[in-house]
């Protein structure tokens, strides 16, 4: 079986002392998500930081198909003097734009604007919006709907569980109810 994301045997500390992940092992599939759930400080976005090779275990390894991120704090995913059309073109092809923005209920006119121009939640959806025209195997979730009320918060998560026939996903989140009904497995920290 080939896994889009194969993490043996890591460790990880910011000091020897103190080991965030100590022979943490995790695999994903296509089609598969699961939840990263913890206290703040435990580790679930370091592990994000070693997936995306921005930070080297200590110990183990990780193998990772193309990743794209949506970051819990909208404001700092964005440059903040161009466009939200300008930075999703940047790293996106546009012809599936129309029918994304119709699925996570978002005006095309919105990205013409600066990012401070939007809501947390506009802008927020903008990053879900740039993650998934990336195309990408495996997207990396950080708390990607704490910035939503809960009817866009569903309607957000039901329309990234229909990608996962094209994808896979790692999903960050504080909320344990939003975890269980959603994921396939979910892992505690």
């Amino acid at each position: 079986m080939e896994y889009l994301l194969d993490v043996k045997n890591l460790t990880f500390g910011y000091t020897k002392d103190k080991l965030l992940l100590n022979n943490f092992s995790l695999t994903l599939q296509k089609g598969e998500l699961k939840a990263i759930v913890g206290e703040s400080g435990a580790g679930k976005s370091t592990l994000f930081e070693l997936i995306l090779k921005n930070l080297r275990p200590i110990e183990g390894s990780i193998k990772v198909a193309l990743c794209s991120q949506v970051f819990q704090d909208p404001y700092s995913s964005f440059h903040p003097s161009y466009t939200l059309i300008n930075q999703i073109s940047d790293v996106a092809p546009l012809k599936e734009l129309e029918k994304y923005l119709k699925l996570i209920n978002l005006e095309y006119d919105l990205l013409l604007k600066l990012p401070h121009e939007l809501s947390g939640g506009q802008l927020q959806r903008a990053s879900i919006l740039r993650a998934i025209l990336m195309k990408p195997d495996i997207l990396l979730l950080d708390e990607p709907t704490s910035a939503l009320d809960n009817v866009i918060q569903l309607e957000v998560m039901e329309m990234l569980i229909r990608h996962l026939d094209s994808m896979a996903m790692l999903l960050i989140t504080h909320d344990i109810e939003l975890a269980n009904w959603c994921a396939d497995e979910v892992i505690t920290l």
